[in-house]
């Protein structure tokens, strides 16, 4: 799918529609991505600022998206794991910028050329529109290149063969 069809399909999706979370930008290199959420009333908390839940949520699936399509069809890319730090309230609209180097692609090939699967890390801060920190998240992936003998993929099992999901190591 084409980047630009994807953004178009992500502000489609419902729990981003009804969370308020855009797309505001997605570049057709998959090099970088830049979300908007805006504060109403579908996702704000008891106290009138943004749902914690929403914040995560906008940063949720880029990192996966864009270490995916920028690697192509030889690796396997899934997230592994997500943190959240919450720094301060989010009142108003907030924004996420994803923005993955030619470099950072280069060390995940290499840290999987041996077969091997990588597990980096990725960060990007959700900021108000004054450059105010709201929240710091950080998403883990598991990254492997493919076989290219037409064998199951290492570490996964029968069951995860089938439905296509990478089991753990």
């Amino acid at each position: 799918m084409s980047a630009r069809r994807l953004r178009r399909a992500m502000n489609w999706w419902p729990p981003y529609l009804f969370a308020g979370v855009r797309v505001v930008h997605l570049a057709e290199d998959w090099s970088s991505v830049r979300v908007r959420l805006r504060l109403h009333r579908f996702n704000s908390n008891y106290v009138g600022t943004h749902f914690g839940g929403s914040l995560f949520a906008m940063s949720d699936p880029f990192w996966m998206l864009l270490v995916m399509n920028r690697l192509g069809r030889d690796y396997i890319v899934w997230d592994k794991a997500g943190e959240i730090d919450f720094v301060s309230p989010g009142r108003g609209d907030v924004f996420a910028d994803f923005k993955l180097t030619e470099e950072r692609l280069e060390e995940i090939r290499e840290a999987t050329a041996d077969g091997g699967k990588a597990l980096p890390w990725f960060e990007n801060d959700v900021v108000a529109a004054d450059g105010t920190v709201v929240a710091r998240v950080r998403k883990q992936l598991y990254v492997r290149e493919k076989q290219r003998d037409g064998q199951r993929e290492p570490g996964m099992t029968d069951s995860a063969a089938a439905t296509g999901q990478q089991a753990e190591d």
